[in-house]
């Protein structure tokens, strides 16, 4: 393309393309120059993206792309990533965004990036506009209450050594996302320190329950390390290999001894836990932990509060603010302390035998609520006009609409619309705190569990007993039953629950939707999942059908499986042996075992 030289002789605007495929736009006014540059089409099919017909890349100079490109991962598409910025700053820029006519590369030019030269990426905990970012921060979300702000920003935090009845804390919000170490691939065998990996409350210090607690403990993961290589063996001569054993076989039959031995681990076992979430995700965890019960879950909330503000200091101002988050606290702190005096005003009856899994509410018309929200989106008619067409249907009838709605479902990760959220299920289940933890950790739904206590019995794997242990197990129980009973009696009803075992049920309620209900229950019965968390999850899709009368909605869970398997974890483990394999990898350079 040869330079193309248009305008007066005042100003003159020449076009000609670069080494790199863009099209530079040169001016001159007088002796005044500059060089603009813009992509061609060449410059975006080059990166195998095609462009929009109707976008028009913003012009920057060669100084602005230098200043931005740090910073953004592209200067001429209208898709990138902000990158290198402190999350104060991410969060401000996002909020100017939504009040500003300027693209939010040139925002950070003109508004964020001033102190490039004074403010390196790398400076810990700050950043090019980080001062700005602050000062924004604080004019909208402290003075005009926009909480969006908070959501715009998000930090990943490492929380070790924190025992099982703290996780649950940490993990009460929906609005984040957590991994927690595993007691199904992580043998608690080891002892750092010349100690078994059990929390030891600190309310106990000075106390002589704090020796009968420590003996309970240490009984529990004495018994379990002695067991783990006899219940391996066990289970490899149960089940033996079809021929030379393989890391998959090694690991399920791994994963099957941890399985079977883990109701013996207390809750106060510790575990280690990832956290991403945003600043108002975290101001609200910091709000519950500051007023909880236990000194461990504070204790945690003041290192959280410490290093988030390293990272977001302006997130978290609000947090231990005397009219701000500690009357916030202190409000959910007297709500909880409230309502347990009224629960020990009225609730006096010995708690009734019950089911595993009960289905305690739902709604007898909820599959036609179903059926009217799937035409919803695809109709002109109003809710209630819909809802009519709906009943005046035939059973056939919906049940074509639902198949037609939920459609040829080839992989459980194909979930139909939000038409499913239309009805809900409520369940008590009462089971082991060993499944609990895992079923917990689903937020798309509403949970609320009891405190952990030995009154409603423990559960024991038939394994135990085939291999000798069940005299060792029943010991550990009582050991543990005996510790709480005398923790509350002792007057420190709070801690007792880090002495119960896994083993022990806890009482909880599930409260979803039937699209939630899909997700859970088809991944919870899945081959590879945990017996005692596959029981539940089958039990709540025999009630939804049955006793709820839901047949098309339990017949759209395609997915659920109800048999029994031998080695749960086998066939997944080969499975991602094999994709590993195809990947040109190796199971120890992707960190599997």
């Amino acid at each position: 393309m040869a330079p193309l030289s248009v305008g007066s002789t005042a100003v003159k605007l020449t076009f000609a393309p670069d080494a790199h495929g863009h099209i530079v736009c040169s001016y001159r006014r007088g002796r005044e120059r500059a060089r603009h540059r813009t992509p061609t089409l060449r410059s975006w099919y080059q990166r195998g993206v095609s462009a929009p017909a109707d976008y028009v890349p913003e012009p920057f100079t060669d100084e602005e792309i230098a200043r931005l490109e740090p910073y953004v991962t592209n200067v001429d598409r209208p898709v990138f990533v902000l990158r290198n910025l402190p999350e104060v700053v991410k969060g401000a820029v996002f909020a100017r965004y939504s009040r500003s006519g300027k693209s939010l590369r040139r925002l950070l030019l003109d508004e964020f990036l001033t102190d490039v030269a004074s403010e390196a990426p790398t400076t810990r905990g700050r950043g090019p506009g980080a001062n700005r970012g602050e000062r924004l921060y604080e004019r909208v979300f402290l003075e005009y209450g926009d909480d969006s702000v908070a959501q715009l920003g998000g930090v990943h935090v490492a929380c070790e050594g924190a025992s099982n009845i703290l996780t649950k804390i940490l993990e009460w919000g929906r609005l984040a996302a957590y991994l927690e170490q595993s007691t199904r691939y992580v043998p608690y065998t080891a002892r750092p320190g010349g100690r078994w990996k059990y929390h030891v409350p600190s309310e106990l210090n000075g106390s002589p329950l704090r020796d009968v607690y420590r003996a309970a403990m240490d009984l529990a993961f004495e018994t379990y390390a002695r067991w783990l290589p006899k219940m391996e063996s066990f289970y490899r001569e149960r089940f033996p290999s079809d021929g030379e054993p393989d890391r998959a076989y090694k690991a399920s039959i791994r994963a099957k001894a941890l399985d079977a031995l883990r109701g013996l681990l207390p809750a106060a076992t510790q575990s280690n836990v990832g956290i991403y979430a945003t600043g108002q995700a975290y101001e609200a965890m910091l709000l519950r932990m500051r007023g909880a019960d236990e000194s461990e879950a504070r204790s945690y909330a003041a290192m959280l509060l410490q290093e988030l503000r390293k990272e977001i200091p302006a997130f978290m101002r609000r947090v231990d603010l005397p009219d701000r988050g500690e009357v916030w606290t202190r409000y959910l702190a007297e709500c909880r302390q409230a309502a347990r005096a009224e629960a020990t005003k009225w609730v006096t009856e010995a708690p009734e035998s019950a089911d595993e899994v009960s289905l305690t509410d739902f709604e007898p018309d909820g599959e036609t609520k179903v059926v009217a929200a799937a035409l919803y989106a695809v109709s002109t008619l109003p809710d209630r006009q819909l809802l009519q067409t709906a009943r005046r249907m035939g059973p056939e009838a919906r049940a074509e609409v639902l198949r037609a709605y939920v459609g040829q479902r080839t992989n459980r990760r194909h979930k139909p619309g939000r038409a499913f959220e239309r009805t809900r299920y409520r369940f008590d289940v009462l089971g082991d705190y060993g499944a609990f933890r895992d079923l917990q950790r689903h937020r798309m739904l509403t949970i609320e569990w009891q405190p952990l206590t030995p009154a409603h019995g423990f559960v024991m794997n038939e394994a135990v007993v085939d291999v000798g242990a069940g005299a060792d197990w029943r010991r550990v129980m009582e050991a543990s039953a005996d510790a709480h009973d005398r923790l509350v009696a002792g007057g420190w009803p709070q801690v007792a629950p880090y002495a119960v075992a896994m083993a022990y049920r806890v009482r909880y309620y599930l409260d979803l939707n039937a699209r939630e209900a899909m997700h859970l229950i088809e991944l919870r019965s899945a081959p590879q999942g945990h017996a005692a968390y596959r029981r539940v999850a089958q039990a709540m899709h025999r009630l939804i059908r049955d006793e709820a009368g839901h047949v098309g909605i339990a017949d759209a869970m395609t997915f659920v499986n109800h048999g029994s398997v031998d080695l749960e974890r086998l066939e997944a483990e080969r499975a991602a042996d094999r994709r590993v394999a195809a990947a040109g990898e190796t199971r120890t350079e992707r960190g599997a075992d």
